[in-house]
């Protein structure tokens, strides 16, 4: 607070990331599913490549339709099975933001947040530190843990918004 010289600063810090690769490599999930007893089909590591660098929290439909494309075979459980699975071995995080699709978190090594754009629906990573957000003590309550989301527009819809051709009504 300003004007009163005890009370203490603080400057909480905020990171926006595109794109988080930490999704291991195809390799070594084929090992780590058989390492857990899982079978490795050829499904399933179709799955493991589509999700090996994409950071864009891609939807579970989105991996599924990917997946038929080079699988026509492919069958939507074998795909939410194995996020599943994933999200069992700490791999993934499965994340419901609230638009209608369950999404994909490679991101597991770093606490983050998310943005989410309401017109696109893309998800980008935010780290913000919310260490000093408290409830209040008798609020019957106790805290597992925080997920903040941030709604909004992207800066592509935004700038997409701003060089539109106004709306033409006719009479």
């Amino acid at each position: 607070m300003r004007g009163m010289g005890t009370a203490e600063q603080t400057c909480q810090a905020t990171r926006i990331v595109d794109r988080v690769f930490s999704v291991k490599t195809v390799e070594e999930l084929t090992a780590r599913f058989r390492a857990e007893g899982l079978r490795v089909t050829p499904q399933r590591q179709v799955i493991f490549r589509l999700l090996q660098g994409n950071g864009a929290h891609p939807t579970v439909e989105s991996l599924y339709d990917a997946a038929r494309s080079d699988m026509p075979t492919m069958s939507r459980k074998t795909v939410y099975q194995t996020v599943h699975d994933l999200e069992a071995m700490g791999e993934v995080t499965l994340l419901d933001l609230g638009t209608g699709s369950v999404r994909v978190d490679p991101n597991v090594d770093d606490a983050h947040h998310h943005m989410i754009c309401t017109r696109c629906g893309a998800v980008r990573d935010v780290f913000v530190d919310v260490a000093d957000v408290r409830l209040p003590a008798d609020g019957g309550f106790a805290v597992e843990s925080v997920e903040v989301n941030f709604r909004g527009l992207c800066d592509e819809c935004r700038d997409r918004e701003a060089h539109a051709e106004p709306a033409q009504f006719v009479s």
